[in-house]
């Protein structure tokens, strides 16, 4: 058994204009951006790039090989495929960490460097762990083969499927291309959808679980029968972090259903993925169908969260307009004493008395101001919100 190549890939939203982008930047360290030039150039030289192409089939897409014989294609539409092309069955595992550390901890870093500026990505995301699949490509494997390979990786399979030109057995986060008669650049074009579909249902399931967390945060402030005068300000502040969250993963949601299309469209027309569509080409519209689901559910989670916002900037406005009114109480007190003052005195003397009688009013002013704050931030105010039942029946 021959073990060819091992793939890895990811995706995420991009267009044309950044891949021009890209190009500048990795064939000339160039960008028109105010980036440092010296990280740009560090970048550059760990990425160990030879020979550069700029390419178009169905996509355009960025080719380039590196020094560790690993060879990297980047879409138009932000799908990055590598392919460690130095692999053998005895360091399987090591060629493997091999093209996962190069994506990792040489190529993201610089892309993500090159796209640092303009709307940032939610903590939520960039946060979250990326498991990525691998791609094993074997030529001619027996099923004993391909047994043991599944046997040192997943332990089970989740589905295998076979054709003239190559079998397909799929792991969770590995999957066996045995090939059989096709070519490798036809091999790449499966791998090349099998990742899309997988990243952008991915993708999905992560905004998934994050509208059930911010929901859940959201509920933890609107489930306060009661909050103080004090805490309305920090509630306040948390739904407005919570909004812009929302907003900036609304935004990249709502880009999402024209990448689908496309490949959808370039599959369809490519006769060479003809096997590939007969197994997988419904996921396209399945895909489709939870995007749509996943929108329904952001929706009504900005729906919520704006009901919470305007509930709190209620409570806000009513204990500004409370803090006015009892400052006008307090000031009136000196005003009112001053109009005395006038009214009785034919010109004003000093006295001790009258020096005492200032500090001691000023002093029940300072008093009663303490006083009416902390009353004020003390108040509870009611929290009412339609109740509904999480667990349906």
């Amino acid at each position: 058994m021959k073990i060819s190549n091992v793939y890895v890939g990811g995706w995420f939203q991009r267009t044309m204009l950044q891949l021009t982008e890209i190009y500048d930047f990795l064939r000339d360290v160039k960008s028109q951006l105010k980036l440092d030039n010296d990280k740009l150039l560090e970048y550059r030289k760990a990425l160990e790039i030879g020979k550069i192409d700029y390419e178009v089939s169905g996509e355009e897409y960025i080719a380039f090989t590196t020094a560790q014989n690993i060879k990297v294609k980047i879409f138009e539409d932000g799908l990055i495929v590598l392919n460690n092309m130095q692999v053998s069955e005895d360091t399987l595992f090591a060629d493997i960490d091999k093209v996962t550390d190069y994506y990792e901890n040489k190529l993201s870093p610089a892309i993500n460097y090159l796209f640092s500026l303009g709307a940032p990505v939610p903590k939520e995301l960039a946060n979250i762990e990326t498991v990525y699949p691998y791609f094993i490509v074997l030529d001619n494997a027996t099923k004993e083969n391909i047994a043991d390979l599944l046997s040192r990786t997943e332990k089970q399979k989740y589905f295998e499927f076979n054709n003239a030109k190559y079998d397909v057995v799929r792991g969770d986060k590995y999957y066996f291309i045995n090939n059989k008669k096709q070519s490798i650049e036809n091999i790449e074009k499966y791998l090349e959808e099998q990742i899309f579909i997988r990243e952008f249902k991915g993708q999905l399931h992560r905004y998934l679980n994050i509208h059930r967390i911010i929901w859940e945060k959201i509920d933890a402030v609107k489930e306060q029968a009661n909050v103080k005068g004090s805490d309305i300000v920090k509630f306040t502040t948390k739904l407005e972090r919570y909004a812009k969250t929302v907003n900036l993963i609304d935004g990249r949601i709502n880009q999402m259903g024209t990448y689908i299309s496309t490949r959808e469209k370039i599959a369809k027309n490519d006769p060479e993925l003809a096997e590939f569509l007969a197994i997988s080409g419904y996921r396209y519209e399945t895909l489709r169908d939870t995007l749509d689901y996943i929108k329904y559910l952001w929706d009504m989670t900005q729906t919520y969260l704006s009901s919470a916002q305007t509930l709190f900037k209620g409570f806000k406005e009513d204990v500004t307009s409370s803090s006015v009114d009892n400052l006008t109480i307090v000031t009136s007190m000196p005003a009112g004493a001053s109009i005395i003052g006038l009214l009785t005195d034919s010109a004003p003397t000093f006295t001790v008395f009258g020096v005492l009688y200032f500090f001691a009013l000023a002093l029940l002013g300072w008093g009663a101001t303490k006083l009416l704050r902390y009353v004020s931030k003390k108040r509870k105010y009611e929290v009412s919100d339609v109740e509904y039942d999480k667990n349906i029946e």
